[in-house]
């Protein structure tokens, strides 16, 4: 799927793996029924393995697929199943790790947060280099609301194996909003800094972004003063200039190179329209093809009608 795309003849689609097909074909094999007479567990774990593979060292790309994939069998004993078959497979237990991170039903006895430290321990001894698991341990230790100290150290071991790890930053992000661990201004500050210090095309880009359009939806879920001042919130200086910023450098041909830059597209998009720079929303519409995502359309209504509407509204 081309990043540049025309409105075309099809509606949007919700689609987790975004552009990246190779991906698309897998979450549809694991969607679809089982083939009679197919080794259920062993061919399915045989396809995302391979998918993982394919991306090597791209650990950006590996981090989206293995979170898209996760998702997809949450519901499912296919990650313990795998691990059962195969306990020594650092992808079976790396799956497993971001299976039970999608779940999102980690209890706070903390059995599976000790399970998931041991896996990912386990895991570091056979891929030392490997930021994956750490990576879902981040998340894993930020659903339980687990100490800063314990969460940082876990962000250093990530970082320093994939220091602009866009999953990684937006797992710090979330950790550090005041519906979590932190406040408005440690998640603008948090986002702020990494943006001053990761080169400009990072996969990590578009933390500004989303820290802005968040705390732009929170003072609009507030009401009353909060609510009223955001009306000039796109036009005030940080929210101007994160956008600014963005427009500039991602309208780029081939400028996004990294596995979510739909989803960061769709965010601009969506931030443009709030600000009322509708043909500037026009440009960055035609780059998402037909790919909407969930958020932050989600914000407004149906993500797919969200999306859609705006679309037809702008783009001529």
């Amino acid at each position: 799927m081309a990043i540049f795309g025309s409105w075309g003849r099809s509606g949007p689609s919700l689609l987790p793996e975004l552009d990246d097909e190779p991906l698309g074909k897998v979450r549809r094999l694991l969607e679809s029924p089982p083939s009679p007479g197919v080794p259920v567990v062993d061919f399915r774990a045989t396809q995302i393995e391979r998918v993982l593979s394919e991306a090597g060292n791209d650990w950006d790309r590996r981090t989206h697929r293995i979170s898209v994939l996760a998702d997809v069998v949450a519901h499912t004993q296919l990650a313990e199943s795998w691990v059962t078959r195969q306990p020594h497979n650092p992808v079976a237990l790396t799956f497993q790790m971001w299976v039970t991170l999608a779940r999102e039903r980690i209890g706070p006895a903390g059995v599976e947060a000790r399970s998931a430290i041991d896996a990912c321990y386990r895991i570091a001894e056979l891929r030392p280099y490997d930021p994956v698991p750490w990576i879902a341990l981040l998340g894993i230790l930020r659903q339980l609301r687990r100490e800063s100290r314990d969460v940082f150290a876990i962000w250093k071991e990530a970082t320093a194996r994939d220091p602009w790890n866009r999953k990684a930053h937006l797992q710090m992000l979330g950790y550090l909003s005041p519906e979590e661990c932190g406040s408005s201004a440690k998640m603008l500050d948090f986002a702020e800094v990494s943006r001053l210090h990761m080169p400009a095309d990072a996969p990590a880009t578009g933390v500004e972004l989303v820290a802005t359009i968040e705390c732009h939806r929170r003072n609009v879920s507030r009401g009353g003063l909060n609510a009223l001042l955001t009306r000039h919130w796109w036009t005030q200086f940080g929210a101007a200039r994160v956008v600014d910023q963005a427009l500039a450098r991602w309208t780029e041909p081939g400028f996004l190179r990294y596995a979510a830059a739909l989803a960061d597209l769709n965010a601009l998009a969506y931030a443009l329209v709030q600000a009322g720079r509708l043909p500037d929303a026009a440009k960055v519409f035609r780059m998402t093809g037909r790919v909407a995502t969930v958020w932050p359309w989600c914000l407004n209504g149906d993500p797919l009608h969200e999306y859609g509407h705006w679309k037809k509204r702008v783009v001529r």
